[in-house]
């Protein structure tokens, strides 16, 4: 089974009218990105992976703040209804802004819609991910086996700070939280090193290869860590749709020793790799799919 952990919720259920349509230009080196998107644009987008996780990120202004324009009001039941048309391929986390007062009731409430995990994006949404607000979320988390999809490393957005994504900073969190499982999105890139030696100690954290072989020297050099440190079999697959697909992410990491052509730098083995595409992320994540709609 092929399960993509890290794709964002389709900002339309129809068709994009042209007016509505978003594209950025600098976020990948090869081609635009359209970031919104319709439920059968999704479908044809992730048609490589068998079972997909998605969400949104909780914030006032999606669209400043992250670059993908959906309704704020819906960020959660926009995913559950996504998920509700595909239950046996889409498993749907929720995003709260642990901040906010009502945080606990709208998790409350997402579980009741079928929501399963969680994802935060401490840079998008302003919070000190080591803050006492965002301790006591996590706390509720482990309680409740929610996993947490943490955006790590690098982002387009210049309003988002770096210094909440850092990779050790997700070290503190597992500290503290010994059963509260974590995805450390994008290998914290450029930070991989620091994301391998993070997930080799932690037995419930991983990380997602989410975007980082759209960098081939980064995703080579993080791989390659992986490997020398012994972990890639903590290393999930994901496409962060829209920046790219489930086959972009798969053609991706099959082709990471191409840049060694000519060289005597260690490869990264191939039966890892494919170790990584077919990771059995549901059983790490302690997480099922449903029944077919």
């Amino acid at each position: 089974m092929i399960v993509d952990v890290h794709a964002h919720t389709p900002t339309h259920r129809e068709s994009v009218p042209e007016s509505e349509r978003k594209v950025f230009t600098t976020w990948r080196t090869d081609r635009p990105v359209v970031t919104t998107n319709s439920w059968a644009e999704f479908d044809t987008a992730m048609e490589a992976a068998d079972v997909t996780i998605v969400f949104n990120i909780a914030v006032p202004d999606p669209e400043a703040a992250t670059g993908i324009p959906h309704p704020p009001e819906r960020t959660n039941d926009a995913t559950a209804e996504f998920v509700a048309h595909d239950p046996a391929r889409r498993i749907g986390f929720m995003s709260v802004d642990p901040t906010e007062p009502d945080a606990f009731d709208e998790a409350e409430r997402c579980r009741e819609l079928g929501l399963v995990g969680v994802k935060l994006g401490p840079n998008y949404q302003n919070f000190d991910p080591l803050g006492d607000e965002a301790l006591a979320f996590y706390a509720y988390c482990e309680k409740n086996a929610l996993p947490i999809v943490f955006h790590q490393g690098a982002s387009p957005i210049r309003a988002a700070p770096l210094r909440y994504t850092y990779p050790l900073v997700t070290d503190e969190v597992a500290l503290r939280f010994p059963e509260l499982r974590i995805v450390m999105a994008h290998m914290g890139h450029p930070w991989g090193k620091e994301t391998v030696v993070t997930i080799r100690k932690h037995p419930h954290v991983y990380a997602d290869v989410s975007s980082i072989y759209l960098r081939p020297w980064v995703c080579y050099e993080s791989l390659l860590a992986a490997v020398e440190w012994g972990c890639t079999h903590k290393l999930l697959l994901g496409s962060d749709f829209p920046i790219a697909n489930t086959g972009e992410a798969i053609a991706g990491l099959r082709a990471v020793n191409t840049i060694l052509e000519g060289t005597r730098l260690p490869r990264v083995p191939s039966e890892l790799v494919e170790g990584i595409i077919h990771a059995d992320a549901l059983s790490a994540l302690g997480l099922s799919v449903g029944a077919p709609a």
